[in-house]
């Protein structure tokens, strides 16, 4: 079987000039010498191929080169080298102001984008009624869709681009100004076009979409190919890259941190910070299970957070503890020695307390971590750090992937009738 969409080395250039030219330059015909120019190479040999029936997903972070490959295949642009082969009707979702134009009203701009597909007025019209009901714009119908929110636009262009039967279908991270609701029915739909035996070329940063939606996925990074394959494969080759990348600018901002924290030990400490100090918490890690330093760790991981304290003078009974809240200020939990039964004698001088968390909960997300050391009675504070902490949580490889925690657990299916309970009676 001979693909429906073929990449073949193909390589896209575009030329920058780093120079502007004025209105006044323009129209007086004032000759500069030649500005300078660079050439930008949005694509760089990339080669993939797309069977019909299949769907794959083009991923990578911003200005990788996802949108200049579906300009490409829907023949906006040309390659300047290589070559792009389509076959089958091609209806696509590029970016917003894109295929419409923008004095015509949403009824013309329907009959027009027909009429580019191929359809004639009456072929249309027969489509006219599905695509206002999925649309759901009303009465703005008849209205010059310069008027439109972002919303109504996408509504429109996406009932009109699915309604006339293609082919191949092409989204491009248009569904995103979409809300809930409009989004999951574009999504039904897709999946629809999918059982249908259609082509989708789906590019999106909602990575678990792609993997439940695509067969195939390119990872393009700053114009080249880094994988190519079954789309769970190459989405966590990416994610892997992104993980690793993460962890390097978290390492390097914590020990920016940290040398702002030593040039300016000498200065009041901040509001997040206060306390009596009879102890101190001299300085806060957070440990992988063999006890080396980490700024990321993985659900699931052992996770110590260590809390070293110095004691001026011999304080009895303190209580460590610490707490955490998502990055969105959700309070997620707050343990210490006292409510775990942990009794400390005495503290004098210099040590530490670890709190270790055996098989971290938490999914991918950002969390702020407070530590604090009190008296017995935990009222009074001997040093209270107020969320002047990170903890970096990324998961790989998990079958729970929203929210904030993993519960770890089963499912159970029958076929047949469960058994009926009767509720027991409270006694009098």
């Amino acid at each position: 079987m001979s693909p429906v969409i073929a990449f073949d080395n193909v390589s896209k250039r575009f030329i920058i000039n780093h120079q502007r030219t004025s209105l006044q330059e323009k129209l007086t015909g004032i000759v500069r010498p030649r500005p300078p120019t660079e050439a930008f190479w949005a694509l760089r040999d990339v080669s993939f191929s797309v069977e019909k029936g299949e769907s794959i997903g083009l991923i990578g972070h911003n200005g990788a080169g996802k949108s200049t490959a579906l300009k490409l295949m829907t023949r906006i642009l040309e390659p300047s080298s290589g070559t792009v082969t389509i076959d089958g009707r091609v209806a696509a979702l590029l970016e917003l102001g894109s295929g419409f134009h923008p004095d015509l009203s949403g009824r013309e701009n329907v009959f027009l984008y027909g009429s580019l597909m191929g359809f004639g007025r009456r072929e249309m019209q027969q489509r006219l009624d599905a695509i206002v009901e999925f649309a759901e714009i009303g009465d703005f119908f008849d209205m010059e869709v310069k008027h439109y929110s972002s919303g109504m636009y996408t509504r429109l262009a996406f009932a009109a681009a699915t309604e006339v039967d293609p082919e191949i279908l092409i989204t491009d991270e248009v569904l995103a100004v979409g809300d809930e609701a409009f989004q999951r029915r574009c999504m039904e739909r897709i999946y629809r076009f999918r059982r249908m035996g259609k082509t989708i070329v789906f590019v999106s940063h909602a990575l678990e979409v792609v993997r439940t939606l695509c067969d195939y996925a390119v990872w393009l990074d700053k114009g080249v190919a880094r994988a190519t394959g079954v789309a769970s494969a190459v989405i966590d080759e990416y994610l892997t890259d992104v993980n690793r990348k993460e962890r390097e600018r978290v390492e390097r901002l914590r020990g920016e941190d940290e040398e702002r924290d030593t040039d300016t030990a000498a200065e009041p400490d901040d509001h997040r910070r206060f306390g009596s100090r009879e102890v101190e918490i001299t300085a806060v890690e957070l440990l992988n299970e063999a006890g080396t330093p980490r700024a990321v760790f993985q659900t699931h991981e052992t996770v110590i957070v260590r809390m070293h304290y110095a004691a001026r003078e011999a304080v009895r009974y303190p209580v460590f503890g610490i707490a955490l809240h998502h990055g969105n200020g959700l309070w997620l939990t707050g343990p210490n020695t006292s409510f775990d039964g942990v009794d400390i004698p005495v503290v004098e001088g210099a040590g530490y307390v670890d709190f270790i968390i055996p098989d971290l909960p938490l999914l991918t997300g950002r969390y702020d971590l407070t530590v604090a050391v009190y008296d017995e009675t935990m009222l009074h504070p001997y040093d209270h750090h107020e969320r002047k902490y990170q903890l970096v949580v990324q998961s790989r490889g998990l079958r729970e992937r929203y929210g904030t925690l993993t519960l770890g657990g089963a499912w159970r299916w029958s076929n047949t009738p469960a058994p009926t309970h009767t509720p027991e009676r409270s006694r009098p």
